[in-house]
């Protein structure tokens, strides 16, 4: 026994399509709330966009033995952060929604915290509980979604997945990370008292 949905016939296809044809790819199957889907594309922006400041920052402060290759990495998970960013705004508006980039209300808006961090250990740590979180969350949306909205739920998969991929990164940077790094400006000091 299935329960294999007909497909609509080409004639009223067409018919529907003519219908609400100002509203551009949101036709009369989206079943999603998207009034709903709007606000949490709109925090995932949010929340990107302040992954993306946090990333940036800790590449240019990144200090110590292992700094080099740490910040190298901060700065290409800024770069996809922000990829992520736009394929959520480009998303919000095939919804008829307007992506929210507005500065002032950001950090409310976003799921993510903006924490600077003093170590290289610390900067990791955070970036890496960001990804945490962003992975959480993603997850909860898609399941949300379910089949309501699959190009949407589709989106937020591959953005998952490199979550994922970042989580994994910070992970094993982590590891291979002194427990007592120093501070950025302890280590100048340090550095300067040797000279």
């Amino acid at each position: 026994m299935t329960n294999a949905k007909s497909l609509t016939d080409v004639k009223t296809l067409r018919i529907q399509a003519r219908k609400h044809i100002e509203e551009g790819a949101v036709t009369a199957g989206y079943s999603a709330d998207r009034t709903e889907v709007l606000k949490l594309l709109n925090e995932a922006l949010a929340t990107e966009i302040v992954c993306v400041l946090r990333y940036r920052r800790h590449h240019f402060m990144a200090r110590g033995i292992d700094a080099k290759s740490t910040a190298d990495e901060f700065l290409v998970h800024s770069d996809e952060e922000q990829g992520h960013a736009d394929r959520i705004a480009e998303r919000i508006v095939q919804l008829g929604g307007a992506p929210d980039f507005a500065p002032d209300s950001l950090v409310s808006r976003s799921h993510a915290e903006y924490v600077a961090g003093e170590t290289l250990v610390e900067m990791i740590k955070e970036d890496l509980v960001a990804e945490r979180i962003a992975i959480d969350s993603y997850r909860e949306m898609i399941q949300y979604l379910g089949d309501k909205d699959p190009t949407t739920s589709q989106m937020l998969k591959g953005i998952l997945a490199v979550e994922e991929e970042h989580a994994d990164e910070l992970s094993d940077l982590l590891q291979g990370m002194p427990v007592g790094a120093a501070k950025p400006a302890a280590v100048v000091t340090q550095l300067s008292k040797h000279v």
